[in-house]
């Protein structure tokens, strides 16, 4: 199925860019950054809608920190505007790749998440050890540094068979 390059449009509409800002804020209403924003808030979402139109926009540095909870790791954030922008890109391209994604993937996924995984954990642990009545084994596995070692240029070509802008 190809895309037409109209959602690079729809990406770039206003209402677009309103709503991914909404989206972006929830739950840092109080964050000094946001509040910034805010202040001129009209200009600020023209002035990214501008950027993205005429392909001048270009993403700030990340700010990048280390996290010790529940294990060391190292997280890396981008700046608020930039939020805007990949909440505005997801509002476009979400519904898309929903309907490809496996069902058992849960993180960053609208309907699903921690509590739903360990729903689907509880099931599958009910069902295999036929009801608590017999032992059954849970391997418990994470890549390290996996996002770190995507290689981008595979990654584009898998996107590109579903988005053509």
């Amino acid at each position: 199925m190809e895309i037409s390059n109209a959602l690079y449009s729809q990406m770039c509409s206003y209402d677009n860019i309103f709503l991914a800002y909404e989206k972006a804020r929830k739950g840092k209403t109080l964050k000094p950054y946001v509040i910034e924003f805010e202040g001129k808030l009209r200009d600020n979402l023209t002035q990214l809608q501008h950027e993205l139109i005429f392909h001048t926009y270009k993403p700030r540095p990340l700010t990048t920190f280390i996290l010790r909870d529940p294990k060391t790791r190292k997280i890396s954030k981008s700046d608020f505007r930039d939020r805007i922008v990949h909440h505005a890109l997801c509002n476009i391209i979400e519904p898309i790749f929903e309907r490809i994604f496996i069902f058992d993937s849960y993180a960053n996924r609208k309907g699903k998440g921690t509590f739903k995984a360990l729903e689907r954990f509880d099931y599958f642990k009910t069902k295999i050890s036929k009801n608590n009545t017999r032992d059954c084994y849970v391997l418990k596995a994470d890549i390290k540094h996996y996002f770190d070692t995507v290689d981008k240029e595979i990654l584009m070509v898998l996107i590109s068979k579903k988005i053509k802008d």
